[in-house]
């Protein structure tokens, strides 16, 4: 623990000291190398014309310093969500021109930079340094990295619906019909009133269905006979399959429903 402390300090250290050392024959700053992550070759800051490469264990002990500092992840998104480095944002590279990215607002902000191989985390820490961020550090690629790793779950997007053009506020129900319901979306159904408390479309197909007997209120939304969505803005008791409910009054649903035959989407 001691050792570890003690390491921490000396990095702290060399991150502010300036005129210690030499320049690789590319001009980049490297802090760490075979001697270790305290063995630190630093170029005069005065001197400097581009970004910091450090190695994984400096990179490691930097983001244990509490100094504000932020973890960037310059591969694409979908790369960065199969597994990255905990707390990185992903900021792809290719994204990266000659304005300030928005996620990185302080131009004097410590950055540790990294992509998968070490190729394009060097492009886009010298792209930053250009731009006038101050404190570039790039410590190469992932498929290296022998700390933790975190993955991104796929985060599912809830179906939109709207009427007439304007999206509803809807809480989808969880089962295999509003899944299946998903799968053909986008949908256009021509809706017709019907009864005085609903309007009533064919989806075109049959999709899995599970009938029960309800009672329905004002905003439900229902499968009907497997090929029928049907949205109520009143109340009818029969065997439905309920897929949600659209979040307004019984006002504004007899409003928007109760006058005319409407067109729903769903996407």
């Amino acid at each position: 623990m001691k050792r570890r402390y003690l390491a921490l300090g000396m990095l702290t250290l060399a991150i502010i000291l300036t005129g210690c050392g030499a320049k690789t024959e590319s001009d980049v700053t490297i802090i760490g190398g075979a001697d270790g992550p305290t063995s630190v070759f630093l170029a005069s800051k005065n001197d400097k014309v581009s970004y910091t490469q450090i190695d994984q264990e400096t990179a490691k002990l930097m983001m244990d310093l509490n100094d504000g500092h932020v973890i960037v992840d310059v591969r694409r998104q979908d790369e960065y969500d199969e597994g990255h480095i905990p707390g990185a944002i992903c900021i792809p590279n290719e994204s990266i021109t000659d304005s300030m990215p928005s996620e990185l607002p302080d131009l004097e902000q410590i950055i540790l930079v990294y992509c998968r191989s070490g190729r394009r985390s060097k492009e886009a820490a010298q792209k930053l340094f250009d731009m006038g961020y101050t404190n570039v550090y790039e410590f190469g690629g992932i498929i290296d990295w022998t700390g933790e790793i975190v993955t991104e779950e796929a985060k599912e997007t809830a179906m939109k619906l709207s009427i007439d053009g304007k999206e509803m506020p809807v809480t989808w129900e969880d089962n295999t019909s509003v899944n299946e319901l998903k799968e053909i979306c986008p949908l256009k159904v021509n809706m017709s009133m019907y009864g005085g408390f609903e309007q009533v479309g064919s989806i075109g197909q049959s999709i899995s269905r599970d009938d029960k007997q309800i009672t329905t209120e004002f905003g439900d939304i229902v499968l009907y006979s497997g090929n029928q969505i049907v949205v109520f803005y009143g109340s009818n008791s029969w065997a439905y399959t309920k897929l949600g409910h659209i979040d307004l009054s019984e006002e504004e649903l007899t409003q928007l429903l109760g006058n005319d035959d409407v067109v729903l989407e769903i996407e």
